[in-house]
C-alpha cells in the first residue's frame, strides 16, 4: 500500500473558510492524505486564506517567507494557497513566491486531488476559475468519522450586494445556493456522525433561494423548516445575514421554530445614512431598526449580534455620533467592530481616509459602549436557566464546556455527562466572555 501523506491546513477568517478547509481535507484524503497539527511534518501545506482583514495579502506573503525556511530542508514538501487572497491576487502569488506550488480559489477547491498529481510531476498548478461544475457535488462523498457536536455547513456562496468596502463579489463571486435535497443529505449525513446543532453557512445566507425540487426555489425560512423535520438535529443557526433580507418568514421562525436557536448576527455597519449610502449598504438606520422590532417582536429574548466599520472615508464625528445612537438602541450582546482599512479593487478604495488617529480614537469608544452591553446582557442571564450543548471538556477535572441558545460560552460541572448532550443549566455568574453555570 502507498504511504499515506501528510497534510496540514491553516485556516484565515470566517466560519465559510473553517467548513472550506474541512472539505480540502475530505478531498485530499481521497488523494493519500491524512490530516497532521504541525507544519513541522507535513507533506503538503495549504493556507486557506481570507481578504477581509486589513493588510490579509501582505500576511500571507509573511507566512510563505517562513514556510519556504520549510522547503529547504525538505525540497518535497509541496505549498499551496486556498481561499479568497488566492482569487484575487493568483498568479502574483507564483510570481513573489517560487516556493507555493499551487493556487487554488475557493470555487476550485474540489480540483485539489488533481492539482496534486500535477504538482508530484514537478509543475505548478493555478486555478481561480469560477466552474459550472457544483464543487458540492462533487465533494458529496464524505468519511464517516465522528464529529464534534456543532458543524458548519454552507448553503448558499457568494453576494450579489456590491457593498463599497468589501472585496466578497470579486472573491467568491454571485450569489448561489445549494438544493434544499443537497443541503439535506449532507444535514443527515453530519447528524449520524453525532453532530446535534448545525449553523447554516453564506456571505450573505438570508438571501438564500436554493431549488425546492418541485421547480420553485426555496427561502432560508422554506429550508429551516425542512431541517427542523431531520431526526436528531437539535439545533439550527445561521450567518451572516444582510438587514435587506430578513423576509417576513424567516422573522416568523424565530419566534415558532423551536430548534432555530434565539441568536442572530445581522451586521449594520454604521448608524449614519450618509455613510450607509456611501457603503452601497441599501438601507438606512431607521430600516434597520424596524427589522430589529419586528425580530424581538416575533422573538422578545433573541440576542443580537452585528457588525461596524468606524473611520469609513467621509465619516465625521457626527456620523460616528449616529453609530453609537444607534448601538443605544439596538443594545448587542455580541459585535465585531473594526476600524476601516482600504480593500484593493473595492469602490472605496480610491477615496481619502479619515485621520488614522481620530479612526482610533472612534473605534476605542465604539467597543467600549460594545464590551458595556455585552457585560450587561450577559449579567442579566444571573439567575436564569439555559440549555448547554456540551461541546468539549474544560481545564478543570469534571469540568465541560458547551453554548447555550444565546451562544453564550457556558463552563460547568459536569462529570457524569458526555460530549454531545444537551443538559438544563442555571447560570449562576458572568465572566468577561463566558458564564458560569451549575446543573439543574
Amino acid at each position: 500500500m502507498a504511504e499515506t501523506k501528510k497534510l496540514f491546513i491553516k485556516t484565515y477568517g470566517c466560519q465559510m473558510n473553517v467548513y472550506d478547509s474541512e472539505r480540502m481535507a475530505e478531498a485530499m484524503g481521497g488523494a493519500g492524505y491524512e490530516a497532521t497539527e504541525t507544519a513541522e511534518d507535513a507533506d503538503m501545506i495549504l493556507l486557506n486564506t481570507c481578504h477581509i482583514r486589513e493588510k490579509a495579502a501582505e500576511k500571507v506573503y509573511s507566512e510563505l517567507g517562513r514556510m519556504k525556511a520549510l522547503k529547504t530542508d525538505r525540497p518535497n514538501l509541496k505549498i499551496g494557497v486556498a481561499g479568497c487572497v488566492a482569487q484575487a491576487e493568483g498568479e502574483e502569488i507564483m510570481r513573489r513566491q517560487p516556493a507555493v506550488d499551487l493556487v487554488v480559489g475557493p470555487q476550485a477547491y474540489h480540483r485539489l486531488p488533481e492539482m496534486e498529481e500535477k504538482i508530484r510531476s514537478g509543475a505548478r498548478a493555478l486555478d481561480t476559475d469560477f466552474p459550472e461544475e457544483d464543487k458540492f457535488e462533487k465533494l458529496k462523498s464524505r468519511p464517516k468519522a465522528k464529529r464534534a457536536p456543532a458543524a458548519f455547513l454552507t448553503v448558499q456562496e457568494g453576494c450579489d450586494k456590491f457593498c463599497a468596502f468589501c472585496v466578497v463579489p470579486y472573491t467568491r463571486g454571485a450569489e448561489v445556493s445549494r438544493p434544499v435535497d443537497r443541503i439535506l443529505t449532507e444535514a443527515r449525513d453530519l447528524v449520524e456522525r453525532g453532530v446535534r446543532e448545525i449553523t447554516l453557512l453564506g456571505q450573505n445566507v438570508n438571501a438564500y433561494h436554493g431549488a425546492g425540487g418541485d421547480g420553485g426555489s426555496k427561502t432560508l425560512a422554506d429550508l429551516i423548516w425542512q431541517l427542523d423535520k431531520v431526526d436528531g438535529l437539535e439545533r439550527i443557526r445561521f450567518t451572516t445575514s444582510h438587514p435587506n433580507d430578513m423576509q417576513e418568514d424567516l422573522i416568523e421562525a424565530h419566534g415558532t421554530c423551536s430548534k432555530l436557536m434565539p441568536y442572530l448576527h445581522l451586521p449594520v455597519q454604521s448608524g449614519s445614512d450618509k455613510i450607509l449610502k456611501r457603503m452601497n449598504r441599501s438601507h438606512t438606520a431607521e430600516s434597520y431598526l424596524r427589522v430589529i422590532e419586528r425580530i424581538r417582536a416575533a422573538r422578545p429574548d433573541i440576542l443580537l449580534s452585528g457588525d461596524f466599520i468606524v473611520g469609513f472615508p467621509e465619516e465625521t464625528e457626527a456620523d460616528f455620533q449616529a453609530t453609537l445612537d444607534l448601538i443605544k438602541a439596538v443594545e448587542y450582546g455580541q459585535a465585531y467592530s473594526f476600524k476601516y482599512s482600504t480593500r484593493p479593487g473595492t469602490p472605496a478604495a480610491e477615496r481619502p481616509l479619515v485621520d488614522d488617529a481620530e479612526a482610533t480614537d472612534r473605534l476605542q469608544r465604539l467597543q467600549a459602549l460594545l464590551t458595556q452591553q455585552q457585560r450587561d446582557v450577559q449579567n442579566r442571564m444571573v439567575g436564569r436557566e439555559v440549555s448547554v450543548l456540551l461541546e468539549r471538556q474544560g481545564r478543570d477535572p469534571g469540568q465541560m464546556v458547551g453554548k447555550s441558545e444565546y451562544l453564550h460560552s457556558v463552563h460547568l460541572d459536569a462529570a457524569n455527562h458526555q460530549i454531545g448532550e444537551i443538559v438544563r443549566v442555571k447560570v449562576v455568574q458572568s465572566m468577561t466572555n463566558s458564564l458560569t453555570g451549575v446543573l439543574v
